[in-house]
């Protein structure tokens, strides 16, 4: 099968590109302010859980708008999602600026600044949900247009498009460190760079023809891109996306479990298909995948906080050396794909991680913390667009749903999952350590809260300010340094990941090797490369 156009538009394609940029912008200014604590912490008055699980509420809607809008997007065009990711970017500013405003007001103190505080995180954690769409909806549309535009050569180029994601990192980065101390007396100046990308990619995309997709141009129905995905999948994001959903909005858990059973029976009444067994199986690989890769990335900057800043660097620097690894090896995919299959460099980047995460969480000094941040950068590139590739070469007739559901899933599982269980590993090690080196201190300075997966106990900065001011000092230098030993126990999440792709090239071994699936027109997919299962997914 030859690409879906004679000539694909690289305008086209860079319009894409700087689209994910703007993602990328969002969600390095986030981090930064997250996880700097004169900002947002010290600013809502947040402990680490609290800022992870606001880290989240900016990613787990990217899960919703990815799904719901690959469900129509083949009906209302390209165009209107790139449209709604726009105003999406320009509402959460709009909110983070109010937010600010709330709890920077003069004369605020005691009860009416906690009250203020809380108003607040109100508006910015509804901003941040908003933002969060705005980011899914952004890659509902690219993904699927890049895979159309260069159907012959999927992996490849949707690698060099998802060079985007830490190319704006890099940029987004940059920016800040260059504002200084201008941004963290007033991050407004932070919410203000988004723009930069935002309008370049309005103003690029608007008047472009989009093409026709893979899918549709292939003759596969409706039903048949549904039933790739099948019930199995559907249940999967259902259960997330109502739990989420459900804890938002404090929901009684019956009518959750009614949306989830609900919205399942709905998909499963018209796909009529559990789905295919490949597809389940990676989905449930891109939940450790994520969280690998964007809860790490989220919550970096603050575990190396103490070691950088001892080396007398900013922690950022971290997060912009291992983006910039990426971008840039990103941009080369091509031979590397080749030479390793897609399967075998995902085991490899996976096992790379692994030791990247281990050296980083005992490392010490600028020399040897930047070799083992580029041990961990170099596994982290090909996460994610070589996973988009696969479920792209082995599931064409699955179009937008497939491409984007998985995308979906893997964010979702960082905002509720991946990202509050790093920020409890990261008080589990703050707890060890002030055990060990302050006896009979943690249970003074300490406070059960409650997070998706049950109770945790966390430092409490309240309770901490009440101590003698030595006791303050040591006990916030032995939590900063604890914080670096979490990233040990983030190392399980490409662990489980190794153990799969190593079944999984087993598996294709087994059938003769990895090949991409190729769809011909009447929706009927080449019975020589279809890897997969040679029958059709199991029926309802």
């Amino acid at each position: 099968m030859t690409d879906s156009t004679d000539k694909p538009s690289l305008y086209m394609f860079w319009g894409c590109f700087i689209a994910l940029i703007t993602t990328a912008f969002a969600f390095i200014t986030r981090a930064f302010m997250i996880n700097t604590q004169s900002m947002w912490p010290s600013d809502f008055g947040l402990n680490d859980v609290q800022a992870q699980e606001l880290f989240g509420s900016g990613i787990w809607p990217f899960a919703i708008s990815i799904i719901l809008f690959s469900l129509v997007i083949d009906k209302i065009g390209y165009r209107v999602a790139m449209v709604f990711s726009f105003v999406c970017y320009t509402a959460y500013a709009a909110l983070a600026l109010m937010a600010y405003s709330t709890v920077n007001a003069e004369g605020l103190a005691g009860a009416e600044l906690a009250d203020a505080q809380a108003a607040g995180l109100k508006l910015l954690t509804i901003g941040s949900i908003i933002l969060g769409l705005g980011n899914g909806t952004v890659e509902a549309f690219i993904n699927p247009v890049v895979a159309t535009m260069f159907s012959s050569n999927k992996t490849k180029y949707l690698n060099m498009l998802h060079a985007g994601w830490p190319g704006g990192l890099v940029l987004g980065g940059i920016i800040t460190l260059l504002l200084g101390t201008a941004a963290t007396d007033d991050w407004r100046l932070l919410i203000y760079i988004i723009a930069i990308p935002a309008v370049v990619y309005l103003a690029m995309l608007i008047g472009v023809k989009f093409p026709v997709s893979e899918r549709v141009s292939g003759g596969a129905t409706y039903r048949d891109m549904l039933g790739e995905f099948g019930v199995i999948g559907a249940a999967l994001a259902s259960y997330l996306i109502f739990r989420q959903l459900g804890d938002v909005f404090a929901l009684p858990s019956a009518v959750v479990w009614g949306l989830i059973i609900a919205s399942v029976v709905a998909y499963g009444a018209y796909c009529r298909s559990l789905g295919r067994p490949l597809m389940i199986l990676l989905c449930l690989i891109m939940m450790p995948l994520a969280t690998t890769e964007l809860g790490t990335d989220g919550a970096i900057t603050g575990i190396m906080e103490e070691p950088m800043t001892a080396a007398g660097f900013s922690p950022l620097w971290v997060l912009i050396y291992t983006s910039a690894i990426m971008m840039v090896l990103r941009f080369f995919a091509g031979p590397v794909v080749k030479a390793l299959t897609p399967l075998g460099l995902l085991a490899s980047c996976a096992a790379l991680a692994i030791i990247g995460l281990y050296w980083l969480s005992g490392v010490q000094g600028f020399a040897m913390i930047f070799a083992a941040a580029g041990v961990y950068g170099v596994a982290k590139t090909y996460f994610w667009p070589t996973m988009l590739g696969v479920v792209a070469e082995q599931f064409p007739k699955g179009g937008a749903v497939t491409l984007n559901a998985i995308a979906g899933i893997g964010m979702l599982s960082v905002g509720i999952i991946g990202g509050p269980l790093i920020g409890r590993m990261q008080e589990g090690s703050a707890e060890t350590a002030i055990v060990q080196q302050m006896p009979g201190v943690y249970e003074e300075i300490s406070a059960e809260n409650s997070y998706f997966l049950g109770k945790y106990t966390a430092v409490d900065s309240d309770k901490v300010e009440k101590m003698e001011p030595e006791q303050v000092e040591q006990i916030q230098q032995t939590v900063k340094a604890a914080k670096q030993n979490a990233l040990a126990k983030i190392a399980i999440f490409p662990a489980v990941m190794l153990i799969c792709y190593i079944a999984l090239l087993l598996y294709f071994k087994s059938k003769g090797g990895y090949r991409a699936v190729e769809m011909s027109k009447g929706g009927e997919v080449s019975a020589a490369d279809a890897i997969d299962d040679a029958a059709e997914a199991p029926q309802l």
